[in-house]
């Protein structure tokens, strides 16, 4: 059964940084994009940063130079670095599994919640 979990969410202060870490099944994790998306409470959710499993990103404009994604296939691991974080970075981050050709399909993990206070 396909499966995706995140972890490495928590608390930190404002010019911190965390590492969320996102597993998935084997069977899922080929020819997709792998995305970390976070959503707040009383917003909708939102695209942070993508990559495919050729290696491409693709990153929000608010956390441009501050976040990076990583993957390793081998481990069908995907990381997301987050540096310099700030009070709205919080949110749950969630992340996506997603095929677009056949056969198509699209995972969601549980999500992690990161919160950046003082």
């Amino acid at each position: 059964q396909a499966q995706v979990v995140e972890s490495g969410g928590g608390l930190v202060q404002p010019g911190g940084s965390l590492r969320l870490s996102c597993v998935a099944s084997a069977d899922i994790f080929s020819a997709v994009t792998i995305g970390w998306y976070r959503q707040a409470p009383g917003r909708e959710r939102e695209m942070v940063a993508t990559i495919t499993t050729g290696g491409t990103t693709n990153y929000a404009n608010s956390v441009q130079d501050r976040f990076t994604i990583s993957a390793n296939n081998a481990k069908k691991t995907v990381w997301l670095q987050m540096d310099s974080l700030k009070p709205e970075d919080s949110a749950v981050y969630y992340c996506n599994v997603r095929r677009v050709v056949t056969p198509r399909y699209s995972y969601w993990g549980q999500g992690t919640q990161v919160t950046v206070s003082s």
